[in-house]
C-alpha cells in the first residue's frame, strides 16, 4: 500500500495486510504503530476502520483529527493524509480500503460520501472492530460476502448517499433447498444468486431484508441443524463434522455450542439418558 513502508524502523511496530482472492478491490489492514509517523498518502479506495486502542492524529483535508479508542475512521478515496500516535503506546486499529465500485455493488448505491473522518460511536467501533476480524479470519467466500455487507450496513448509518428505491422483496424458498442439499460444502455469492436469478450483491441485499439474516447465517443455522439431527441419530461428532461441512471436530463443538448451549459430546450422553 502506498503510504506504507515495507519494514519500519521501531520493533514494536507492526502492519499487516490480506486481500480476499475471490473479491478484487478489497485490502485489509491491521497494525499496531507507536513511533512510525506516516508520511502524506492517499488511498483509491474508502478507507473503514475503527480504533482499537490509543489515539491517532492525523491530517486531513487540511484540518488535524484525533482518533481515540473505540472510534471510526471514515476516509473518502484519494484523500490526502497523514498518521501517527497521539499516546505513548501507540494505537492499534483495523481499516479494510474498499474501492468505490465494490461499495456501489454491494451496497446498491452509488455516491458514498464521508463529512466527517472521525465518529466517536463506540457500540459501532467495536461491531466494526468484530467485523474486520472476521473477515480477516473468513476462509470461505460465502462468509466473507455475508460479513462484508454487515460491514457497509454500519458504515452506511455514517455516509451520505442517495434514497434507495423500494422494491418487493423476491423469496428464496429454491434458495433455502439448494442450501440444505449441498450443506457439505462451500459455496459462493455468485453460485447462490444464480438460483435465485439475482445480481450477486442485490441478492444479498434482498436475502437479508426477507431472512433478516445473510446466506452465511442461513448455512451454519441448516448446517447446525442438521449436524444436531446426526448426533441425535447416535453419528459420532467427527463424522457429523464432515457431513455438515464444517472444518473439524472442533469447529463443529464451537459452532454448535454457541447455538444450542451445549457441546455436542454432552448433547449425545443427554439423550441416551
Amino acid at each position: 500500500m502506498q503510504g506504507v513502508p515495507l519494514q519500519f524502523e521501531h520493533p514494536q511496530d507492526v502492519a499487516q495486510f490480506r486481500r480476499p482472492a475471490h473479491r478484487p478491490g478489497i485490502e485489509l489492514y491491521r497494525a499496531h504503530i507507536v513511533r512510525h509517523a506516516f508520511e502524506p498518502h492517499t488511498h483509491e479506495a474508502f478507507g473503514l476502520g475503527a480504533i482499537e486502542s490509543g489515539v491517532e492524529r492525523f491530517r486531513y483535508h487540511g484540518s488535524e483529527h484525533l482518533a481515540p479508542a473505540d472510534s471510526l475512521v471514515l476516509m473518502n478515496p484519494d484523500a490526502l493524509h497523514t498518521g501517527r500516535a497521539e499516546t505513548d503506546g501507540g494505537w492499534r486499529y483495523r481499516m479494510a480500503y474498499i474501492d468505490p465500485d465494490v461499495v456501489e455493488s454491494v451496497t446498491g448505491e452509488r455516491g458514498w460520501w464521508f463529512a466527517d473522518a472521525v465518529a466517536h460511536d463506540p457500540a459501532s467501533a467495536k461491531q466494526v472492530t468484530a467485523l474486520l476480524d472476521g473477515l480477516w479470519w473468513a476462509r470461505e467466500p460465502l462468509a466473507f460476502d455475508s460479513l462484508l455487507s454487515q460491514l457497509l450496513d454500519t458504515f452506511a448509518r455514517q455516509a451520505r448517499r442517495p434514497p434507495v428505491a423500494r422494491q418487493a422483496a423476491p423469496r428464496f424458498a429454491p434458495v433455502i433447498e439448494y442450501l440444505r442439499a449441498n450443506l457439505d460444502r462451500s459455496m459462493t455469492l455468485e453460485e447462490l444468486a444464480g438460483v435465485a436469478g439475482l445480481s450477486p450483491f442485490h441478492f444479498l441485499r434482498s436475502f437479508r431484508a426477507v431472512h433478516h439474516a445473510t446466506p452465511q447465517q442461513m448455512l451454519m443455522a441448516l448446517r447446525l441443524f442438521e449436524a444436531k439431527r446426526l448426533l441425535a441419530g447416535g453419528q459420532a461428532p467427527a463424522r457429523v463434522a464432515a457431513s455438515v461441512g464444517l472444518s473439524d471436530q472442533a469447529h463443529l463443538t464451537r459452532a454448535f455450542a454457541a447455538r444450542y448451549g451445549v457441546t455436542p459430546a454432552r448433547y449425545r450422553r443427554q439423550l441416551r439418558q
